[in-house]
């Protein structure tokens, strides 16, 4: 238990990375805010967590709901932002609604949330944005077209949150994570290898969140890159 004892808020909490930095934060002591499309996936009896569902690529509802939910958690000083998927293809391949759905989930709505709670988070003593960015955010790929613009609009969303941040309180940090061995890859037509050097776990990106959340507050940690030792891909 830390003496510090935050309240944070954790998008996509109900499965691969989001659910191990929850699991993280709670272990730690702190109080966690879990949002999810479907909180149902969440147990109801966890002590220092609440679900909260929510769709964040409903853009239309998304400013109300978010102007709520920060009324009804005005103690929450930190915001870890998990919540994604990945599509890939070549532009071609991709319809327009899927063009708008991917940039709606990975990056509009995190700008989103950003602007729902930066007022009341620059008013905290301390306080921090941890985006789950991407390896896809450093270079362009093949057939990775739309992905990776979401993750690099992500990327240049936080460097310039952070200067526009640079005299309050409130920290922001990119983590750009290679391959993790999640459920992302599930519909996906490549994953990585069967060894265990091929691919992160969602634990090892947990323990880089707390690592960022735990710095001295008097240090920023702008942008971390995490990558398995061995990197390794297969096609399904």
């Amino acid at each position: 238990m830390h003496s510090l004892s935050r309240t944070i808020l954790v998008t996509g909490a109900s499965s691969g990375i989001g659910r191990a930095v929850a699991k993280n934060l709670l272990q730690q002591g702190h109080q966690v805010i879990g949002i999810a499309r479907d909180s149902g996936k969440f147990r109801q009896d966890i002590q220092g967590f609440t679900a909260v569902q929510l769709d964040l690529a409903d853009l239309q509802a998304l400013p109300e709901q978010l102007r709520k939910l920060a009324q009804a958690f005005p103690a929450i000083d930190g915001i870890i932002f998990c919540a994604g998927k990945g599509q890939f293809g070549s532009v071609e391949e991709f319809s327009y609604r899927q063009i708008n759905d991917l940039m709606a989930l990975n990056f509009t709505s995190q700008a989103y949330l950003t602007r729902a709670f930066l007022p009341a988070l620059k008013r905290q003593p301390r306080s921090d944005l941890i985006y789950i960015g991407s390896e896809a955010a450093l270079k362009g790929s093949r057939k990775g077209a739309v992905y990776c613009a979401s993750k690099f609009a992500l990327r240049g969303f936080t460097q310039a949150l952070r200067e526009e941040c640079g005299k309050s309180h409130v920290r922001v940090c990119l983590i750009n994570p290679g391959m993790v061995r999640t459920a992302f890859f599930d519909p996906l037509a490549f994953a990585p290898g069967d060894d265990a050097s091929n691919a992160l776990t969602p634990q090892d990106v947990a323990e880089a969140v707390c690592y960022v959340l735990e710095s001295s507050s008097q240090m920023v940690v702008d942008e971390l890159n995490l990558n398995p030792l061995n990197k390794v891909v297969k096609f399904k």
